[in-house]
């Protein structure tokens, strides 16, 4: 039997192998984007501009330029930051440079809109607008926060909604647009867009029309599913053009290589070719993981998201689970989830089923095994 790995992000098993990629006369230019931007980029960006439901988008190597220099810019204007304890890391890292700036900081519970609202207004009465920092999804949670609340929160105090959307894009919303069309984010300012559409299922959902809602900035990765190493940050025009003129790591820091590109338009084509069928065919698989481990009678914490939480009990040894499964060829991962130890899965859409069959057989074995 061969090793089946549950421990790779790459959701969609889109992979890129040299061979299906265009080439390139250059790897990289050797010069800063703000000096010119590699072949290719500005359509590159138009059509991530597109999917994600926003009117205009920029390309940068990471999500931790990405955040750096969006933070450092909205600093200079008078802002609270006001952070959803649900937040990844590399943003808050970036909302450090706010920080730096003088801007206060504050961390609500984890999609408490009615305690982001209190705090929005207390921090609007001393003359600052919120900066509202919150993931479309965190990987064990059940449901994403509810960001359309977000956001008019946001929108209301003269604010901005910061959205890390590196979990949901290429998964959620329609065709994998992420939170913005899953979450009616690109309406009008201060309007709520109303409940959230078809989780993972690729429909049609909420039909969006351009520009999306200059409250809202969107920051992602597309490692995840989209299997491409660069982030794109999207918005409203006028703010991607403020941003373009102010950012420092555009100036300071080399812009995506040739080979991240090219892996960022393979993988808008596979998209609009199959990417439905591998989101639905990814949505199977979690359904029947889930559906497994009910039957085990073992819990599991990630709603019908791909990234599956298995939580331990005390008396369960969990890197000698690891080792257990890892001796049978079944790669998870023992992680730490809010103080309580838990094995994490991470299914893709090439899992077959009876792959996630022989992984949940092997997980309810070794747990009553190790109990």
């Amino acid at each position: 039997m061969g090793v089946l790995d549950f421990t790779s992000a790459l959701y969609l098993d889109m992979r890129h192998p040299s061979a299906a990629l265009a080439p390139w006369a250059a790897f990289t230019l050797g010069k800063p984007a703000a000096l010119a931007e590699p072949p290719g980029a500005a359509s590159l960006a138009r059509g991530l501009a597109e999917l994600l439901g926003c009117e205009a988008a920029l390309l940068l190597p990471s999500t931790l330029h990405l955040y750096w220099d969006l933070f450092g810019m909205l600093a200079q204007e008078s802002v609270a930051l006001l952070i959803d304890g649900g937040a990844y890391p590399v943003a808050r890292w970036g909302a450090q440079q706010a920080v730096a700036r003088g801007a206060p900081m504050q961390v609500f519970r984890h999609g408490d809109a009615a305690g982001l609202a209190r705090l929005a207004r207390r921090w609007r009465a001393e003359g600052r607008r919120p900066v509202v920092l919150a993931d479309g999804y965190s990987p064990g949670r059940e449901h994403p926060p509810p960001l359309s609340a977000y956001a008019d929160i946001a929108a209301r105090g003269g604010g901005w909604l910061v959205l890390d959307d590196t979990q949901p894009l290429g998964l959620l919303g329609r065709h994998g647009g992420g939170s913005v069309p899953l979450h009616g984010l690109g309406r009008a300012l201060g309007v709520a867009a109303g409940a959230a559409v078809g989780a993972m299922s690729g429909s049609a959902g909420t039909q969006l029309s351009l520009p999306a809602g200059r409250a809202v900035l969107v920051g992602a990765s597309l490692a995840k599913a989209f299997g491409a190493p660069l982030a794109v940050l999207a918005g409203s025009a006028a703010m991607l053009a403020r941003f373009e003129a102010r950012s420092l790591t555009r100036v300071h820091a080399s812009p995506p290589s040739a080979a991240a590109m090219a892996a960022a338009r393979h993988a808008l084509c596979v998209n609009a070719a199959c990417g439905d069928a591998l989101r639905l065919a990814l949505r199977q698989r979690v359904g029947q993981f889930r559906a497994g481990m009910a039957a085990a009678g073992i819990a599991s914490r990630g709603g019908m998201f791909p990234v599956q939480v298995v939580p331990l009990a005390d008396g369960v040894d969990a890197p000698a689970l690891q080792a257990a499964l890892r001796a049978e060829g079944v790669l998870a991962l023992p992680q730490v989830h809010r103080g309580a130890a838990g094995l994490t899965f991470l299914l893709r859409a090439g899992h077959s089923a009876q792959d996630v069959a022989r992984a949940v057989d092997a997980l309810e074995h070794h747990m009553k095994e190790l109990a």
